[in-house]
């Protein structure tokens, strides 16, 4: 990664990533926005982290990995849940507030901003724009884990990549089930 130019770490931000960004999302708003009211700490196993837990996880996350871009500097610290979030209606809401300004800001960010040295997690250093793919990377996988756990949960999965059988599916999808 040390040979991308200042205007490279550029075209890659505002070309791929940003767009990349815009359009997660509505989709990981949706899978969270999909969790049935009162059902929040379900989880599928003891191990697994509750549906309440997997979407504040998957947001502050983001939140984090975007600010860090911008900053150069990668906080190692977790963010805990704000005591005014207690229901992932809370929790979408807060990440909607927040997403925005987060954008704008890595919207600013110069190639050369992009190109500084961060530490990840004492795991390794590399320039700020890899964490761009890391966190779309993060968001995808824990929204698929969180979509596994809406039908057990009683809700619909969203439309998100295509029509979901609970959308209505392809032409003809929900027929098949009769």
């Amino acid at each position: 990664m040390s040979s991308v130019t200042s205007e490279q770490a550029a075209f890659m931000l505002h070309t791929l990533g940003i767009p990349a960004l815009k359009a997660e999302h509505p989709m990981t708003s949706a899978v969270i926005a999909a969790i049935p009211p009162g059902r929040a700490e379900y989880r599928p196993h003891p191990d697994s982290r509750s549906a309440f837990d997997l979407a504040w996880h998957i947001v502050s996350a983001e939140l984090k990995y975007l600010d860090a871009i911008a900053s150069g500097v990668f906080p190692h610290d977790l963010k805990p849940t704000p005591a005014d979030v207690r229901e992932p209606s809370d929790i979408l809401a807060w990440y909607t507030e927040r997403f925005g300004p987060a954008v704008r800001r890595l919207e600013m960010t110069t190639g050369d901003e992009l190109l500084r040295m961060v530490d990840f997690y004492g795991l390794r250093t590399f320039p700020a724009i890899v964490l761009l793919q890391l966190i779309l990377n993060h968001t995808i996988h824990h929204r698929g884990q969180l979509s596994t756990y809406l039908r057990p949960m009683g809700a619909k999965v969203p439309s998100l990549y295509g029509p979901s059988y609970d959308a209505g599916g392809f032409k003809g999808g929900a027929s098949r089930r009769e």
